[in-house]
C-alpha cells in the first residue's frame, strides 16, 4: 500500500511513522508513506496556501491552486482508490471504514488547515471525507495518523500475529472482551477459570458473552447498527 499525505505541516507527522508498528511495516516494505509540503505547489514567492474567504468572515481558508497542483501530479504518476480529506464534518471514522481502506493499493490523504479547503477541492477531487471524532483540531495531521495507524495494521503482515486485528473491539460491532497475563492471582484477584481449561470452545463462548456484555454495558449503540 502507498498513502500520500498532503499536508501544510509535513514536520508534524513525521513521528507516528518512525517508531513501533508503523516504522516496522515501512521497514518491511508493506506501505510506503509519502508527504507532500503543499507549500511546494505554491507560484508566488511568500509560498501562500491560504487567503481571506469571500463574504466575510473568521478565519483563512486553504487555496485549491496549490492542491489542484499536487493531487494532479500524483495522480499523472499512479491511479488512486480514494483522495480523502479529514475533516470534522466528515464520515466518522470506525474499524468498518479502516478494514475498507486497508484493501486499497493507493489513497491520499489531504489535511486541512486554518478554516479548510476551498469548497471546490471538495467538489473536484475529494472522494471520501473522514472525521475521527465531534471535535476540532488545528489541523487535519494528527487525525490523517489516527487513520494510517489504524489501516496500515491491518495489512497482512504487519501485525506479528494475523489473528490479532480480528479480534481487536469493534470489528464484529463488539467491544474487546477482558484479557489477563502473569500472575494468575494478583491481591486477591484472580484470572477466570476457565481460561486455564483448555477448553477453547468455551474459552470461546466466555470470551463472546464477555464480550457482547461488555459491550451492552459501555457501546450500546453498537448493538442497534445493522
Amino acid at each position: 500500500m502507498r498513502i500520500d499525505i498532503i499536508t501544510v505541516l509535513p514536520e508534524l507527522l513525521k513521528s507516528p511513522f518512525e517508531a513501533s508498528i508503523l516504522k516496522r511495516a515501512i521497514e518491511a516494505q508493506l506501505v510506503e508513506i509519502h508527504f507532500h509540503n503543499l507549500r511546494d505547489y505554491t507560484s508566488d514567492n511568500y509560498k501562500s496556501v491560504d487567503d481571506y474567504q469571500y463574504g466575510g468572515g473568521a478565519g483563512m481558508v486553504m487555496l485549491i491552486e496549490p492542491i489542484d497542483k499536487c493531487i494532479t501530479k500524483l495522480k499523472s504518476q499512479r491511479d488512486y482508490d480514494e483522495v480523502i480529506y479529514m475533516t470534522p464534518d466528515g464520515a466518522r471514522f470506525n474499524q468498518q471504514i479502516a478494514n475498507q481502506l486497508s484493501l486499497h493499493k493507493n489513497i491520499i490523504i489531504l489535511c486541512g488547515h486554518y478554516k479548510g479547503v476551498d469548497q471546490r477541492v471538495r467538489d473536484l477531487f475529494v472522494t471520501k471525507e473522514i472525521s475521527i471524532g465531534d471535535y476540532v483540531l488545528s489541523g487535519g495531521e494528527l487525525a490523517a495518523a489516527v487513520v494510517c495507524d489504524a489501516v496500515i495494521r491491518l495489512i497482512p503482515g504487519v501485525l506479528g500475529n494475523e489473528t490479532s486485528a480480528l479480534t481487536d473491539s469493534f470489528q464484529d460491532n463488539l467491544l474487546a472482551p477482558p484479557i489477563y497475563t502473569r500472575p494468575r492471582e494478583y491481591k486477591g484477584h484472580k484470572v477466570p477459570e476457565v481460561l486455564f481449561s483448555g477448553n477453547f470452545p468455551e474459552i470461546e463462548k466466555w470470551r463472546e458473552e464477555k464480550a457482547y456484555a461488555l459491550t451492552k454495558a459501555r457501546r450500546p449503540d453498537l448493538l442497534s447498527e445493522d
